[in-house]
Formats: C-alpha cells, sequence, structure tokens
C-alpha cells in the first residue's frame, strides 16, 4: 500500500510538534515535523538504534554531552543507550525522518529517570 503523510497514523509530541508513523514493524519509520523554537525531552533507549534524517530546516542534536548541527540532506545515528534530545533554534520549520531499530516503543527512559548530570 502506498504510505504518506496523508494517510499515515499521526501523532503529536513535544511542544506542537507533529509526527507520522511511515512504517511500524520489528523497526519504525516516523517523519516528524519540529515548529521553529521547539525541543524534545532529553532521553535514552535501551534496545533501538535510531538514524535521523533532515529533510529541510536545521536542527541541533546533543548526544551524551555533545552538540551536532544538521541540515538538509544530513544525518546522524544515535547507538542504543546513548542519551540525546534534538532542538531546533531556527526560525523555519524542520522535517527529518527517524528510523528506528528495533522500534522504539516502551524502550524510552526519560531525562528524569536518567542518573546524568544536567548539560
Amino acid at each position: 500500500m502506498k504510505i504518506s503523510k496523508q494517510n499515515a497514523e499521526h501523532y503529536v509530541w513535544g511542544d506542537g510538534c507533529d509526527g507520522w508513523y511511515l512504517h511500524k514493524g520489528d523497526e519504525t519509520i516516523i517523519h516528524e515535523r519540529m515548529p521553529p523554537g521547539t525541543s524534545e525531552e532529553r532521553h535514552l533507549h535501551e534496545r533501538a538504534a535510531q538514524f535521523f534524517f533532515i529533510l529541510t530546516g536545521q536542527v541541533v542534536m546533543e548526544t551524551d554531552g555533545e552538540w551536532h548541527e544538521l541540515g538538509p540532506q544530513e544525518g546522524i545515528r544515535i547507538p542504543p543507550g546513548t542519551p540525546h534530545c534534538i532542538h531546533n533554534r531556527s526560525h523555519d520549520a524542520a522535517e527529518f525522518l527517524v528510523i528506528s531499530k528495533p522500534g522504539t516503543k516502551g524502550d524510552r527512559i526519560p531525562q528524569d529517570r536518567l542518573k546524568l548530570t544536567e548539560i
């Protein structure tokens, strides 16, 4: 079956961000949109590796205390167990794909449960 944002399962996350499940299975593929000035809660996944691929806009990804600026056609892999969060500090919306294997359902540990110092 053909899949697009128009027929994919939609959800809202963070502070007005959108996600569309393009594929759910032993891995997930999600198209996400972050309005300007938004970010997610710092967290990690115990089992899932993730790959973020930027389609439009600019984001900053924090991974275990390191900061990475990403623009269109750039990506970053987040290994399992790596604390991370994505920020859109620009004046434009950012859209990107998130590919997770295995899927992240039930695998997310939020920052308030991490035993790490604040960055």
